[in-house]
């Protein structure tokens, strides 16, 4: 089983939900339930993937649903893949640098 960790915090009046880990079929419902979670407590959240070391179809599955209501921020190598898989088509994707 992979390991998979989450953290929430507030930045500036949003809730920011960061992961850290692998994301892939083994924890994939764990992933999908704190996206669950956090889509209930706030009309908009964050979703940090920044130190995520992996991400598998199934993790990608998991995210979209919750497209209409989440900005996603991810790494150099993770960014390209959100892209690649549509996802910047339907919601906002930030590079971790900010660009």
């Amino acid at each position: 089983m992979s390991t998979l960790t989450f953290t929430t915090r507030s930045s500036e009046g949003a809730l920011v939900v960061a992961a850290a880990g692998e994301i892939d079929m083994s924890n994939a419902a764990e992933f999908a339930a704190a996206l669950e979670e956090a889509g209930r407590g706030a009309d908009r959240f964050v979703l940090d993937l920044t130190e995520v070391e992996y991400l598998d179809s199934a993790g990608l599955a998991a995210l979209f649903p919750h497209v209409d209501h989440v900005h996603l921020v991810a790494g150099p190598l993770l960014g390209p893949l959100l892209t690649i898989a549509g996802l910047a088509d339907v919601t906002t994707i930030r590079s971790a640098d900010g660009a």
